[in-house]
C-alpha cells in the first residue's frame, strides 16, 4: 500500500462519530471453522449450513480474474473477520432501561426514539426511513392514513 494511502486509511474519523458498543466478533480468517462458528451464531438450520460450506469449497477451487490496467494489492482473505455482532442484552421492559450512549447514537443519526413511547402513531408523526422499517411499525403500531 502506497505511503499516501496508509496515511489516508490511518488517519483518525473525522467526518462522524463512534459508538462503543460491546461486540461478538469472529477470528480473522474464513474457513470450515468459521462458517460453523457463523451458521451456529445465527441459528441457521442443517442445510444452509450445508448450502454455504459447497459454496465455501468451490470458492476454494476459483482463481481471482486477472484484469487488464487495473492494479491493486492481492486481497489477503485471512486477514478479514466475517461476523460481527452487537453482544445480545437481557430484554428491556422500557425505554428507560436502554444505554444512554446507545440513545445519544440516535438521536447523532436523526431517529427520533420518541416516536416509539406512544403507543401508537400516525404515519404523518414519524420519519421517513420509519414508514419503510417493518420492525418499525410494527413495534410503534403505526396506523395506516
Amino acid at each position: 500500500m502506497s505511503s499516501v494511502l496508509q496515511n489516508l486509511v490511518n488517519q483518525p474519523y473525522k467526518h462522524g462519530f463512534v459508538t462503543d458498543i460491546e461486540s461478538d466478533t469472529a477470528p480473522k480468517g474464513l474457513n470450515e471453522d468459521t462458517i460453523r462458528l457463523i451458521s451456529g451464531k445465527k441459528n441457521e438450520p442443517a442445510w444452509l449450513l450445508e448450502f454455504r460450506l459447497k459454496a465455501y469449497a468451490q470458492w476454494l477451487t476459483m482463481e481471482e480474474p486477472k484484469w487488464p490496467n487495473v492494479h491493486y494489492p492481492k486481497i489477503d482473505f485471512q486477514s478479514i473477520s466475517y461476523y460481527s455482532a452487537p453482544k445480545p442484552n437481557k430484554k428491556l421492559k422500557s425505554m428507560d432501561e436502554v444505554d444512554p450512549e446507545l440513545l445519544r447514537t440516535f438521536e447523532k443519526l436523526g431517529v427520533p426514539m420518541t416516536a416509539c413511547r406512544s403507543p401508537r402513531r400516525t404515519r404523518r408523526s414519524l420519519p421517513k426511513w420509519a414508514l419503510f422499517s417493518a420492525r418499525f411499525r410494527k413495534r410503534c403500531a403505526i396506523i395506516p392514513n
